[in-house]
Formats: C-alpha cells, structure tokens, sequence
C-alpha cells in the first residue's frame, strides 16, 4: 500500500473518477473531516479504513498500490470531467433514484467548489506548455462556475479562453469562447460587447459544425433582443429555427425558446405562446432533464409577461418544476423558484405572499441575471409604494430604469418607467374588481434561450 501523500493523491483521484463528494464517501464508516486529512497526507490509512475505502469505492485493495504522488494536469482534468459526466448523468436518469445518496450529494454546492478547486490547482501546478489541455480544463472550468451562477469569475476564465483560442488559431475555439463569453457578458448586463462577441462568433462558425453555428447564432439572437434591437433578433431567431430544426432535439428546442422570447418582447402573445407551447410539448424530460426544468421555468416567466398574465398557465409549470429542485436543481434554480414565485404572488393579489419571498431572497448573494435581477429589485420597488414608501420606491424603480437603459437593455428600461408611471398614478393602490393589482412586473428565467 502506498505511503502518504502518495495514498492521498490516489484516493483522491479515485473519490474524483466516480463522482463522489468527501461527504458521500465517508457516509457512515468515518467523517469527512477525517477523510480530508487522509486525502491532504496528514493521517497515515490504517488497513480497516483501506478495506473500507474499497468497498465504498468498489474497487480492489489493490488500487491504492498504484503510485500518482503529483498528478498531471491530464490526470487531473480526466477525474474532473468524469466527476461532472456522473452528476449530469444522474440528473437525466428518471426519478426512481431519488435517495442515492451520491446523485445528490454530486450536485451539492460544495462538490462544485471542490471540482473547481481542483482544476484551479493543476492549471497552476503544471503542463502550461499544452495549449490543448489547458483549454479544456479552464473550459471545464468555466462551466461549473456558470451552473454556480458565479460569472464574474466565468468571466476571467472565458476571457482567458478567448485569448488561448486566438494564439492556436483554430476557427472552432475561437468561436466557442466569443460564443461563451457573449453569455456571460450578457448576464452581467454588458449587452454592448455581448453583441459585439456575438457577432464575432457568428462570423468565425461560417464552414464549422452545425451546432457551433447554432451557438453563436443563439448568442446573437440572445444580445440583440436584450439591447431592443427586436427586428434584428427575431429574423435571426427564425434563421435559428430553420438551422436546428433538421437534427431537432435540444438544440432546437432552445432555438424554439428564444423566437418565444424575441415574440413576448415585441408583444406578439399570440406568436410567442403558439412558439412556446410547441417547444414545451416537444421536449421529452428522459432527453434532457435539466432543460426540461429551465425550459418550463422560462415558460412561467414568459407567461406572466403577456397581457393579461397567465397566471394559472405560470402556476401550472412552476408547480411541475418544484419536484425537481431539490433533485437537478442549482442554487440558480432555486432563485429563479422563489423570484417566480413571487412575482406570480403578486399577480394573483397576494401581496403579503410576494413581500415574504422577496425578503428571503434578500438575504441570500443574489445569483440571477442582470435582467431576472433589476426585474426582482423592481418588483421591491412596487412593494414599497404599496407599503406607503412613496419617495423609497419612486427613487429605487427610476435607479433601476436608468441602471437598465445604461446597460442598453432599451425594453427592460422602458418596462420599468411604464410601471413606474402606473404606480405613481395610483394604479396599483386602486386594484381591480376582486382586489388585485392592475399589472405588475414579473419574470425571471426570461433570458433568451437560456
């Protein structure tokens, strides 16, 4: 048996292969504490634990005689990719293996910082003389850190990538990276150099596959109707349409998804829910389980955004999508649950309800885009005006407006100012009929295809 920290590095790298956190591997038979100073080489493994470390990890005692006392960043970046590939796997599976222990522990949070951290430390360590492998670990990189919804550091990965791309020269990560970085920007609200990184990408994936093509093309469709450049963005959208809809599958289903979205921004209802319930009825959830849920969170903040809202529509898909949160769900998710949730509340009238879940997400690091953001902080604004806080929830709607328009998001800011008009001629405090407030605003998971 190996000598620390040569049997830490192995038990690491095995732990890592099968998609385990620290926490699913101890389960019962020691803690995770102690697992960690097994791991760091700071406790020497005694036989028991080595038989129980093989059992949990169905491998032969024998497997800890192999010596990987600094791992490459190959190494590193194999274990790490199929950490990933075992938790997304187990997220497409059907809902029969709702207790292993492992499938849930995989997507906790932590496991995700630990994969990253991982990764951070042999992008580091070594192996910087290969370009190749050095993409696909800060790629990989990236991509836990969006599904964390942490993009300023998504960010400084995908502008290293982009770099990395232009020094190979290869077309397809060149594109891949301004595709990327395109929806990053775009969450941070720099609509701006999105559409720039956008188009770029569009141009550089003439001659590439079909499904880099239709990458850059959504991340242009997606920029151009955020900065309100809505003729634009639904003759690309239908481009995007007719590109995917020959292999069908997700990759068409998101392009569904965002011509709905592009259709509700120029008040096509009628366009946008005939779109948008053909990509709902299209989409199997064995194909893909995680876009099953987002596309179906989109589908409820779509809803809400037609005149009048669907409220009973938006209801409907939040409450089939409320099962899986806590199955495939990311702390994303879960905000876009509850700003949902809210803005739904408000709809319907429950004004006390709407107020309750906004104060439990302003207690949380707010992970939602710039847009599903300002709408949340806009729907706080009204709730002060109809708490009486009229120069509170004046000054906070007209910062939001102004913070919307500087960030060339032209629709969003003049959603804001319109609503604003209504509040402050007493729409809201009036209500309608059976109590409700006239209109409101409401989404969140709007983005584009996203």
């Amino acid at each position: 048996m190996l000598e620390q920290p040569a049997f830490g590095h192995r038990l690491r790298a095995l732990r890592l292969e099968r998609g385990l956190s620290q926490a699913a591997l101890a389960a019962d038979g020691l803690s995770p504490g102690y697992l960690s100073r097994l791991e760091s080489g700071a406790r020497p493994p005694t036989g028991r634990i080595v038989r129980y470390l093989a059992e949990r990890l169905d491998v032969p005692v024998s497997a800890f005689d192999t010596a990987q006392s600094h791992p490459s960043l190959a190494q590193v970046l194999a274990s790490v990719t199929a950490a990933v590939t075992a938790a997304t796997d187990d997220a497409r599976t059907d809902d029969s293996r709702t207790g292993d222990a492992r499938a849930g522990d995989a997507r906790a949070g932590d496991f995700a910082d630990e994969l990253a951290e991982t990764l951070t430390e042999a992008l580091r360590a070594g192996d910087q003389g290969n370009p190749a492998l050095r993409w696909q670990a800060l790629w990989l990189l990236a991509r836990i850190r969006d599904g964390q919804g942490r993009h300023d550091e998504e960010l400084a990965l995908l502008t290293d990538l982009a770099a990395l791309g232009d020094e190979q020269g290869a077309p397809e990560l060149r594109a891949r990276a301004r595709t990327q970085l395109a929806r990053c920007l775009q969450l941070l609200g720099d609509n701006t150099r999105a559409r720039e990184y956008a188009a770029e990408a569009w141009a550089l994936s003439a001659g590439l596959p079909a499904a880099d093509r239709a990458a850059a093309l959504q991340a242009l469709v997606s920029a151009e109707a955020e900065s309100g450049r809505l003729a634009e963005a639904r003759a690309h959208a239908d481009e995007l349409c007719e590109l995917t809809a020959p292999a069908a599958g997700p990759p068409h289903i998101k392009a569904l998804w965002a011509a709905a979205t592009v259709r509700i921004r120029q008040a096509d209802h009628r366009g946008a829910r005939e779109v948008l319930e053909r990509a709902l009825a299209e989409l199997d959830s064995h194909e893909d389980l995680m876009l099953w849920m987002r596309l179906r969170l989109a589908a409820a903040s779509l809803y809400l955004q037609i005149t009048p809202p669907l409220t009973e529509r938006a209801a409907a898909r939040l409450d089939e999508v409320d099962p899986l949160l806590d199955l495939v769900g990311t702390d994303l998710h879960k905000q876009q649950m509850m700003t949902l949730r809210a803005h739904l509340a408000f709809e319907e009238g429950r004004v006390d309800d709407a107020r309750e879940l906004c104060e439990r997400m302003a207690e949380q690091p707010l992970r939602l885009s710039f847009r599903d953001r300002v709408r949340f902080e806009a729907l706080r604004g009204e709730l002060l005006i109809l708490d009486g806080r009229l120069a509170e929830g004046t000054r906070v709607l007209q910062e939001l407006a102004e913070q919307a328009q500087g960030a060339q998001h032209v629709e969003l800011a003049a959603e804001i100012w319109r609503n604003l008009a209504k509040t402050l001629a007493g729409t809201y405090g009036q209500g309608d009929a059976d109590g409700r407030p006239a209109t409101g605003t409401s989404g969140t998971a709007g983005s584009v295809g996203r």
